[in-house]
C-alpha cells in the first residue's frame, strides 16, 4: 500500500495537469459590434449565449447604429463596456458607407456625441473611421477634445499618419488604434507604439496576426506585451456566427506565446486599461 502512494499523486496531479490545460484561455473582446442586421437576426440572449460558448467574459461594444449597444448593454451591463460610435444617421449597412464617408466634416457630428453622452456610460468614442488626409477638421479637433474633457478613450480605424495627427491634437489622448493599422508595416507600428505610451493595438484583422503569427508580429508582441489587445470585430452579421471558430484561431496563435504574454493580450491588458463593466450611475 505505501509503494502505491507516490503512483497515485502521480497519476492525479497528471489528471489536474491536463485538466487545467484544456481549459480555454479566456477572453476580453475589445472589439464587438451589435450593428444593423445582427439585432434582427439575434436577441440579445442569443448573441450573449454565443459570446458565452466562445469564452468571451467581457466585451468592448460599439454599433451601428448606436441602438444596439444600448441593447446589448441594457440586457447584460456586468458584461459589456460601451463605446459610443458617432454615425448617427445610419438604420443600415446599405448608407454606411456613405455616412463613413462624411461624418469627420459633418457639424451635426459634435452635438450628436454631446447628447448620447449624457446617458452615463460610455467608456470612449469609436470605433470610428478616419486617415490621414482627413483628421484636419474642426470635427476632428473638437471630438479630440470631446473625449479629453470626459476622460474618454479614442477608438481610431485608421491608418499610421490619422494616429500621428490625433495625438497632435492631444498628446496625452487614449487611443485604442482598431486593427493596429490593419496592414501598416510592423516598423511603421513599433515607430509609433515607441513614439505614444497611450497608443494601444487591437488585433483583429491584423496582418500578420490573425491568421497565425508571422516572425516580426511575434517579436513585436514580445517586445510590447503591454499594448495590445484581442478583437474579433463583428462588423457585419455573418461575423457572429463565425465568433467561436475566430476565438478558437486567436488561442491557437496565443498558444505560441509565452503564458505571460498570451493572458495579456487575451484579458489583462484590456481589464488593466478599461476596467469592468459598471452600471449606469
Amino acid at each position: 500500500m505505501c509503494t502505491s502512494t507516490p503512483l497515485i499523486s502521480v497519476v492525479l496531479l497528471l489528471t489536474a495537469t491536463t485538466s487545467y490545460a484544456r481549459e480555454p484561455l479566456p477572453l476580453f473582446d475589445a472589439h464587438i459590434h451589435f450593428s444593423a442586421g445582427a439585432t434582427s437576426m439575434y436577441t440579445p440572449a442569443a448573441a450573449m449565449q454565443i459570446l458565452d460558448a466562445a469564452g468571451i467574459r467581457t466585451a468592448l461594444l460599439s454599433s451601428t447604429p448606436n441602438d444596439g449597444t444600448l441593447a446589448l448593454h441594457t440586457a447584460y451591463p456586468d458584461r459589456f463596456i460601451p463605446f459610443l460610435r458617432p454615425y448617427r444617421k445610419t438604420r443600415d449597412l446599405a448608407t454606411w458607407g456613405e455616412e463613413r464617408r462624411s461624418w469627420y466634416k459633418d457639424p451635426q457630428t459634435i452635438p450628436f456625441l454631446q447628447q448620447e453622452l449624457k446617458r452615463g456610460i460610455f467608456r470612449g468614442i469609436g470605433e470610428f473611421h478616419v486617415d490621414g488626409h482627413e483628421v484636419d477638421t474642426p470635427v476632428m479637433r473638437d471630438l479630440v477634445k470631446l473625449a479629453k474633457d470626459h476622460g474618454l478613450w479614442l477608438m481610431a480605424h485608421s491608418d499610421a499618419d490619422a494616429i500621428e495627427k490625433l495625438f497632435a491634437y492631444d498628446p496625452h489622448a487614449k487611443i485604442l488604434w482598431a486593427h493596429t493599422g490593419m496592414g501598416e508595416d510592423a516598423g511603421r507600428v513599433t515607430e509609433l507604439l515607441a513614439r505614444y505610451p497611450q497608443l494601444y493595438g487591437e488585433l483583429s484583422y491584423r496582418s500578420g496576426v490573425s491568421n497565425g503569427l508571422s516572425v516580426e508580429w511575434r517579436e513585436l508582441l514580445l517586445r510590447y506585451p503591454d499594448r495590445f489587445v484581442y478583437g474579433s470585430d463583428t462588423w457585419v452579421p455573418s461575423r457572429w456566427s463565425e465568433v467561436k471558430a475566430l476565438t478558437s484561431e486567436a488561442r491557437s496563435w496565443l498558444s505560441d506565446l509565452p503564458t505571460g504574454v498570451a493572458e495579456n493580450i487575451a484579458y489583462r491588458n484590456a481589464e488593466r486599461l478599461f476596467g469592468t463593466p459598471r452600471r449606469k450611475p
